[in-house]
């Protein structure tokens, strides 16, 4: 690290030394020949702004970053890829063309870009069997510098694009974990735990120190624990499962994506997390995706993962409900129960009693019935019965919609017939 000096200026305590730095230049701004070692979105993002902030390049600035930031949204999180888009960023940041590929071009002189490929003119339709004309285009990899790894004091197993990170944890006892979204990097970021192991590409730790503690300021992502059906005791206990067992739910969720269009804008963890139900009852890839061809017909969630986890959770509460009226059924019937399992039977089945009317419909009523769509089928069937009714509930957009789905699918199984 060298001897700091009272200029030196210092990030989150650390200090920074920017003395022996030189621009990254020629072709060590290709993957092929960098000597920075590739990240995922967001830790390479943490990487830039301390880069930044450093002062290493004397014309960094809060542009640099906000260029930095859009490329991280659109990366790849196995690979860390991402496509330049000039034209797209600009009209997305409203700066200027040559503004952004100035500082691009800081990026890559911090040593954080690497080119995967240059775009050119040549027809990358043609390449690929299609007609039509479009140029092939650049594609960026997300690095992390040498310099950024000495001053947090990182230690670096390999060298260029394929270094890694390594914190030796023999002797650290091992314990469950349940696994919540973090970048997805290196082939063995699945690996289950051993008694004595070198971890690669893991969680920025110090070799031989005292156990990881995030800094103060840094962000932490974490999925709260989901109640699923008793089914789910079945692959591990309650809220736990075995980083064997979540890499199977991320290997079948791979599998799930490209057959459900609506889940191809979630991320891979996030879907595999909010999958597990139809996971412990055995499903397997084929046919979960039979489960979920069905549920969103002419529109896509923007939360897919969240969306899934609504529909499962209250799946599984009228499982539940269904259960427990078959209990009572068996427990008790009609000729033998009392009058007040008499009532119990009754207000499961709707089956009038002489209880008073039920209650006038009350705008939370009408908030709770408008805010699915996707049950448009019932919406349809409800205003074929009884229209004044069905608008007063649902309102006239949600019935409007579910009027013209219900005549789309008539008008297609006409046609099929």
């Amino acid at each position: 690290m060298g001897v700091s000096s009272p200029n030196s200026p210092s990030i989150d305590g650390i200090e920074c030394h920017d003395a022996g730095f030189q621009p990254v230049r020629g072709a060590a701004q290709e993957v092929a020949h960098t000597a920075s070692r590739r990240s995922g979105p967001r830790r390479w993002l943490r990487a830039v702004a301390w880069l930044i902030a450093a002062g290493l390049h004397p014309k960094a600035n809060a542009t640099t970053l906000r260029v930095a930031e859009d490329l991280a949204g659109r990366m790849d999180y196995d690979t860390g890829h991402a496509r330049y888009l000039l034209d797209e960023m600009v009209a997305r940041l409203g700066i200027d063309r040559s503004t952004i590929k100035r500082h691009i071009a800081m990026l890559r002189e911090l040593g954080a870009l690497a080119w995967v490929q240059h775009g050119t003119r040549a027809n990358i339709r043609r390449a690929l069997g299609l007609g039509g004309y479009a140029g092939t285009a650049t594609v960026y990899a997300a690095v992390i510098p040498a310099v950024y790894d000495h001053a947090m004091g990182h230690r670096i197993v390999g060298s260029g694009y394929t270094a890694r990170i390594v914190v030796d944890q023999r002797g650290q006892a091992q314990t469950p974990v349940d696994n919540p979204p973090v970048d997805n990097q290196g082939p063995k970021r699945c690996a289950p735990p051993s008694r004595t192991w070198v971890k690669e590409d893991g969680q920025v730790q110090m070799v031989g120190g005292s156990n990881y503690t995030p800094r103060a300021g840094r962000r932490t992502t974490s999925i709260p624990q989901q109640k699923t059906h008793s089914s789910s005791n079945s692959r591990g206990s309650a809220g736990r499962r075995s980083p064997m067992q979540v890499a199977q739910d991320i290997r079948i969720a791979r599998q799930v994506r490209p057959l459900v269009n609506w889940t191809q804008a979630e991320g891979l963890r996030r879907l595999a997390y909010a999958l597990r139900p139809l996971i412990d009852r055995g499903l397997d890839a084929m046919q979960i995706a039979d489960e979920l061809a069905g549920m969103c017909l002419g529109w896509r969630p923007r939360q897919p993962a969240n969306y899934l986890r609504t529909v499962l959770a209250k799946d599984a509460a009228q499982l539940e409900a269904q259960a427990a009226a078959d209990a009572l059924l068996a427990a008790q019937t009609w000729t033998t129960a009392d009058e007040d399992d008499v009532d119990a039977l009754a207000r499961l089945f709707g089956v009038a009693t002489g209880e008073p009317a039920p209650e006038p419909r009350t705008d939370h009523d009408r908030y709770l019935a408008r805010r699915d769509w996707s049950v448009w089928p019932e919406v349809a069937a409800h205003y074929a019965d009884d229209p004044d009714d069905a608008l007063d509930l649902y309102g006239e957009d949600l019935v409007t919609y579910a009027v013209r789905m219900d005549a789309h699918t008539q008008d297609r199984e006409a046609r099929l017939a």
